[in-house]
Parts: structure tokens; C-alpha cells; sequence
């Protein structure tokens, strides 16, 4: 195997690839990226971790084809530390299970391991196949991925759960994180060619995979899928993964329909206001208390060793006082999803959830479980 090919070019797709790698591998050639060279003017560069892979063709000059495995990370490290500008001419094995890397006047050298070793994860039998405008997808992920559990024991919440649903206007395509305290839903038109997919829960790596490969760019991605498995083809790379085996809650049963008491406030004041009042709160929460009356909130916090704090905004408010405690960092991470100037608040008493959406009735929705303070 022979190859030149532009430093830039190279780092981009390495970028991508190493990401997928763990830095921890028991298993040595999963620590790998597979170079494949085809005289036909490409290398093809695959990384997994055996549930997620990425695969992506790179333009180059090959002398002479064939394939090789080499570590993920060094590889990434020295080209990162290339000139910018620089032809990489990447070639040769000795007997030494070696392969030579060339730049001006640098050369190194990098141990390999057979590419006949290297997993093959197959993306054959997906059924459900669509198309989704970028920025539709980057809606999906920014609106709902902070809301996704960390929690392992309750793996299936590990994820985003996506799936074609009934709404207000016909089918939708919707997307919904939760962590058991927080929930976060989105929605967009249902593709075409998406009726009947089946709900899928995409994991939170894969997720932050795929936002990385969307960013910035405005065109169409495929999507194929079935129960099992979820392929993008975004820009000439193709980012295949397991989905998350195991069954997502009826998230609708926990978006209360009777809050009647309603708060409109400006949301960038309010995400000010919630930031400073809980810098005093001393707890692993940072509990933050509410107490709303007419067309006035004000936001508390008390700590034993801290002090207190307090601010008061005018709010749209016109009903019954109430008085309801949240943790503020979930507060803050869900008004920083609002788009527009208002977020408008649905509560019911001090012991519900909140449902938290734009002015404008948009398809975000968010609702937040209330805590003791």
C-alpha cells in the first residue's frame, strides 16, 4: 500500500474517526483505524467500537492499493502536528509489522496489525429508509439530547427515542430525551419513506457523533434503519451503529394537559436571574425557589453556610400565588433551548410538573419535575 494525500484532507477524516475510538481497548485492534487504498484515486478510512462504526473516503493518490490497521490516535496526534499545507505520503510494510508516514522532512514510522483482523459490522436488511434536511436533524439533537440519562442501570433512557407519532396536525417525526426528572420533545414533518419505521433509541455517543458530522452543513442525509441498527450517509461518510435494545416509557403519560396556571417571562432575564440567584445555593441541586403572583416572580435561593439570595422580575401572570422549587441547573438548560424571546410556563401547584414551551407553540416541549426546597 502507497499513498499521498493532503494533510488537511487526512486530519478532517481522522477528526471524525478517532472519535469513535476508545481510548481504552482490551481488545488491540479496535484501538485501530483500517486504511484501505484504491488505485481508483481513494482511502477509505473505518474506525468501530463494535457498536458504532464510521466509515469515509478520502480523495488521494495511490500508487499501489491495498489495506492496513494503525493506531487511531497516534495517527491523528502526529498528523495534527503536520504543516498545514503539507503532503502525507503513507505506504510500505516491513516485516516488522510497520508502515512508513512521510512529510517534508519527517518520517515515522507506525507499528500495524493485520486488517483481515479488523471487525466487519454489517449494514444489510434496513427496510425503513428516508431523507432528512440537516437542519432538521440539528434541531432533533440540540432540543432533546441534554435531557439524556447518564444513568447506565436505566439503560434505555441512554439515548434519544425517535419515532414517527400522531400529531396536532398529522404525522410527525418526534424526538425524546429524559432522564426521569427532565423531559425534552421535538418535532419535525415525517420524511417521506418514514410511515411505518419502527421506534428506535439512538445511543447519547452516537448522537454526539452524528451532531459532530452535521455541523455546518446544509444539505440531505439518509437514513436507514431497522429494530436493531441506524445508518446515516452524510457528505460521503457513512456512520452506522447499534440501537439501544429495550423499551422507551410512554413519556406522554408524564406531560400533565390540565396546567392552567400560566407565566410568560423573558428568557434570557429569567436564565440570568435563575444563574445568579443559585450561585448562593450551597446543595448538589442548587435548589431554586419560585414564587409567582400576580405579574411578579420571585426567584430564592438560602444556604446554611451561603446566605440568601433573591430577584424579582415582571412575568405575564394572572392567577393563583404559587410558590414551587426546581433544580436550577435543569432550569437553565432548558431555557437556553428556547427560541425566541418568551418561555412560556404551564404549571398546576407545587407538587406537579411543569410543561415549558416557546410563546410561538412550537415543537419543542419541555417538562420539569419540581423538588422540595
Amino acid at each position: 500500500m502507497n499513498f499521498s494525500i493532503d494533510r488537511g484532507a487526512l486530519l478532517k477524516s481522522l477528526t471524525h474517526a478517532q472519535s469513535v475510538v476508545e481510548r481504552r481497548n482490551t481488545i488491540p485492534i479496535l484501538a485501530n483505524i483500517l486504511l484501505k487504498a484504491d488505485e481508483s484515486g481513494s482511502v477509505e478510512l473505518t474506525a468501530t467500537d463494535m457498536d458504532l462504526a464510521i466509515v469515509e473516503k478520502v480523495p488521494a493518490s495511490v500508487s499501489q492499493s491495498g489495506s492496513t490497521t494503525v493506531p487511531a490516535h497516534t495517527l491523528f496526534d502526529i498528523v495534527r502536528k503536520l504543516e498545514d499545507g503539507s503532503q502525507v505520503q503513507i505506504g510500505g510494510t516491513s516485516k516488522e509489522g510497520q508502515i512508513a508516514l512521510r512529510s517534508g522532512r519527517s518520517t515515522l514510522k507506525l507499528a500495524t496489525l493485520p486488517s483481515e483482523d479488523f471487525p466487519s459490522l454489517s449494514n444489510d436488511d434496513m427496510p425503513s429508509e428516508f431523507v432528512l434536511d440537516s437542519s432538521v436533524l440539528r434541531s432533533l439533537i440540540d432540543r432533546t439530547r441534554f435531557a439524556i440519562s447518564t444513568e447506565e442501570t436505566r439503560y434505555y433512557l441512554n439515548g434519544i427515542y425517535f419515532h414517527a407519532a400522531e400529531g396536532d396536525k398529522g404525522k410527525i417525526l418526534r424526538a425524546v430525551a429524559t432522564d426521569g426528572h427532565r423531559l425534552a420533545l421535538m418535532e419535525a414533518p415525517l420524511p417521506d419513506g418514514a410511515e411505518n419505521m419502527p421506534g428506535v433509541i439512538i445511543p447519547r455517543k452516537t448522537v454526539n457523533e452524528l451532531r459532530k458530522l452535521v455541523d455546518n452543513i446544509d444539505e440531505e442525509i439518509s437514513v436507514k434503519l431497522s429494530e436493531t441498527r441506524i445508518l446515516f450517509a452524510i457528505n460521503g461518510i457513512d456512520l452506522s451503529s447499534k440501537l439501544i435494545d429495550g423499551t422507551f416509557p410512554e413519556y406522554d403519560r408524564v406531560i400533565p394537559e390540565g396546567n392552567d396556571k400560566i407565566m410568560e417571562v423573558d428568557c434570557k432575564r429569567f436564565e440570568r436571574a435563575v444563574d445568579l440567584v443559585s450561585t448562593i445555593s450551597t446543595e448538589k441541586s442548587k435548589a431554586i425557589k419560585l414564587s409567582l403572583s400576580e405579574n411578579t416572580v420571585l426567584l430564592s435561593a438560602t444556604s446554611p453556610d451561603a446566605g440568601s439570595a433573591t430577584e424579582e422580575l415582571e412575568v405575564a401572570y394572572a392567577c393563583d400565588q404559587l410558590e414551587i422549587g426546581f433544580n436550577s441547573r435543569y432550569l437553565i438548560d432548558i431555557t437556553q433551548q428556547i427560541e425566541g424571546d418568551v418561555a412560556r410556563f404551564a404549571l398546576s401547584d407545587s407538587a406537579s410538573p411543569t410543561v415549558i414551551r416557546e410563546k410561538d407553540g412550537s415543537g419543542a416541549l419541555y417538562v420539569l419535575m419540581p423538588m422540595r426546597v
